[in-house]
């Protein structure tokens, strides 16, 4: 419980500063962009360094970097990757422009959905009595917007042909099966908040937070499929979403 209540006091402080002007505004920032990546360590979820956006392009500098500020800056990201608070704390001081991702598969996985299908399941799943755990919106107001419901891993099952990597649920080719789902597990990332997005969009933030309990990926899979299947027949163009890279 006060773990959950220092993380409500985070959420809502305010953006600006004190009156002591921008000193105090940027120290403020600073204190709550660490605060929320500790609190995400602190949650159990593995924190590694990301790109930035720099414009409308990419910190690696990458010409046509597909994904600017989404992705890791180490091809080591998955080993890299820790939910310790003293390495997080000096990455975030250290690298003050950086986002940072967090590994899944390895102590969660993330069902990542178009935010107006996520917000159509949310609203059914609130009403049923279920769980949903920690959820970040990542671009919303654009029209590539993502919801993302944090939930238990799979793991790595005895079975190898009960697993499979994310990219299958990412690749357009595959969406007729899970219409705009994407499945993070094992050998995928996604972005925690507060990173920043190329131009104007908005922020990835918590919707709700980390401190919740990760649930079991399978009680919210079709309230979340119905709810991108309802979205595509609307919005077809989306089968064409570029899937975030996976091998970095």
């Amino acid at each position: 419980m006060e773990r959950k209540s220092r993380f409500s006091q985070w959420l809502r402080r305010p953006k600006s500063g004190s009156d002591g002007g921008d000193t105090d505004t940027g120290s403020a920032a600073a204190r709550s962009r660490e605060d929320l990546l500790l609190a995400a360590a602190d949650a159990g979820f593995p924190v590694a360094p990301a790109a930035h956006p720099s414009g409308y392009g990419c910190s690696c500098e990458r010409i046509g970097c597909p994904t600017p500020g989404r992705h890791p800056v180490s091809f080591g990201w998955q080993t890299v990757a820790t939910t310790d608070r003293d390495k997080v704390a000096a990455w975030v001081r250290t690298l003050p422009q950086a986002n940072f991702i967090t590994a899944t598969g390895i102590t969660h996985d993330v069902l990542d959905v178009p935010v107006e299908a996520g917000r159509s399941a949310l609203g059914r799943l609130d009403a049923a009595g279920i769980d949903v755990g920690p959820i970040t919106l990542s671009g919303a107001g654009f029209g590539d917007g993502r919801m993302l419901f944090f939930t238990a891993t799979r793991g790595t099952p005895d079975d190898e042909d009960e697993w499979w990597p994310c990219e299958l649920d990412c690749h357009p080719e595959t969406m007729d099966e899970h219409p705009g789902l994407r499945w993070h597990c094992r050998g995928s990332y996604v972005l925690l908040p507060p990173s920043t997005l190329p131009g104007d969009q908005p922020a990835v933030t918590w919707l709700r937070g980390p401190e919740l309990p990760l649930p079991d990926p399978l009680t919210l899979l079709e309230s979340l499929t119905d709810a991108c299947a309802e979205f595509n027949d609307r919005e077809p163009h989306h089968h064409e979403a570029h899937a975030w890279p996976i091998g970095r």
